[in-house]
Formats: structure tokens, sequence, C-alpha cells
């Protein structure tokens, strides 16, 4: 088998369901009524996002990702936001837990991060968003990072690399990465997909540790700060072992 059948046998086996009987519709139906008793009028939206809505996630290895999305007149401050949210939850019967800009919880079998953000006005889709880790705020618009992914259509080189980093236990930000990819391949023009998932792994082990990497929708956000240089030697060093290999099915399965 070549690494092309190889690899995307394992993109068909991984395939995710976005019917409406989805993972990531489903928790939205169930946590939508504890969402809009929380908000209330200032809740004008609750919509899949992250991994889901750009079309890189995989069935094995993600959280569904829900965003919730305030009008600008809402009057509690992010901080004040962000904790409330996390005492819904509770009140509700959840198990939250602080996850710098999102909150986990478990819904049935599934892992749900929720990303509460202000619109910053009516004239865009930016929000502003609370960091609970530094205790301040960053801007970003979450349909800007959604719409750079899809329109790079990288989505199975993503999905192979995301398959990767948990099978490798990596700790590397679906955000982070997602751009990554789109960085390694933005020069490679190959129609195989197992050379172009090599050429991510490549730069991955020689150039990965140097990038900077900023938020697409606000460059004083720089994401490639959100890894220690440990963390990121860990990758670089995950990909070089990933490269010497004899085989694919020595990297990915």
């Amino acid at each position: 088998m070549t690494g092309d059948l190889y690899l995307k046998a394992i993109l068909t086996r991984e395939a995710v369901d976005t019917t409406l009987f989805s993972p990531a519709f489903l928790a939205r139906a169930t946590l939508t009524p504890v969402i809009n008793a929380w908000g209330g009028q200032y809740v004008q939206s609750v919509t899949p996002s992250g991994s889901f809505a750009k079309g890189t996630s995989n069935k094995s290895g993600t959280d569904v990702d829900l965003f919730i999305s305030l009008i600008p007149s809402t009057p509690d401050s992010l901080k004040q936001i962000y904790l409330t949210l996390f005492n819904a939850l509770s009140d509700a019967g959840h198990a939250p837990r602080k996850q710098d800009v999102s909150l986990g919880i478990r819904v049935g079998q599934i892992d749900v991060d929720l990303v509460p953000g202000k619109q910053q006005t009516v004239l865009t889709t930016d929000h502003s968003l609370y960091r609970s880790r530094a205790d301040t705020w960053t801007k970003t618009n979450v349909q800007t990072h959604i719409d750079v992914v899809r329109t790079a259509g990288m989505q199975p080189e993503t999905r192979i690399i995301k398959l990767w980093r948990d099978q490798n236990g990596l700790d590397f930000p679906s955000v982070y990465l997602e751009l990554i990819v789109i960085r390694a391949l933005q020069l490679n023009f190959s129609v195989s997909l197992a050379e172009r998932v090599l050429v991510v792994l490549r730069f991955l082990a020689s150039n990965f540790v140097a990038a900077r990497v900023t938020d697409p929708s606000n460059g004083n956000n720089v994401i490639s700060d959100d890894l220690t240089v440990a963390d990121k030697l860990a990758i670089e060093r995950a990909a070089q072992v990933a490269l010497a290999q004899e085989s694919w099915g020595s990297i990915v399965q």
C-alpha cells in the first residue's frame, strides 16, 4: 500500500459526523437551555466552532467547541462573564474546568469546550475573550479563524498531523497546529498527501521552534507564545523521530 492510500484510509476511518445528529449539534442542543438561562437576552448565538467548523477534526481525537457570542451591550465584565458561566454550569450539574479562554465540561461521552465572548461592536464580528490564566483579555475573531483554515484547503494534512500529535501525547493547541500546517505548505504544490505530510514534519523538525505565529485576526496575539520552549522542543524531537521511521505505520495509525 502506498503512503497516500494508507493515509487516506486513516482519514476515512476518522471521518466526523457533520449531520444534525453529530456530537457537536447534540452537545449544543443539550447546553443551549443552560446557556440561555445564564445569559438571557444577551446571548445572540451558540455555534460549533474550532476543528468541527474548520473541517479539521477527527472522530477519535478532538473535543467539541461551542462559541457563545454575547451582544456588545452585555453589562458584565469579561471576567464576570467567564466566572458566572462557570457557576451556571456547576449549578446545572456539570463539572466545568477552567482552560484559559474556555470552560471544559463533559456531556455524556462528549468533551465540550465552551468559549464565551463579547462582540466588540455591531459593525464587526470581532469578540473580546477573557484569559483566565493571565487574568487579562484578548481580541479574536472566530469566523476569521474558520475562514482562514477552510480557504487554505489543507484539512487532510492537518487531520493527519493532529492524529500524530494525539498519538504522541504532544501539547500542541489545535489553532497553533492548523496555522503551522498552512505555514509549512504555503509554497508546496505536491499532489501527494504523503509528501505534503512529510513537508509538515520536516518543518516541525527544523523550523518550528523559532517560528512566530500570530492570530490571523489580531497580530498582537502571539499564538506561538502559548507553548514553552520545552513544549516546542518536544514537538521538534517527535517530528525528528517520525522522519527517521521506515514506514507510515510507525509514524501514525
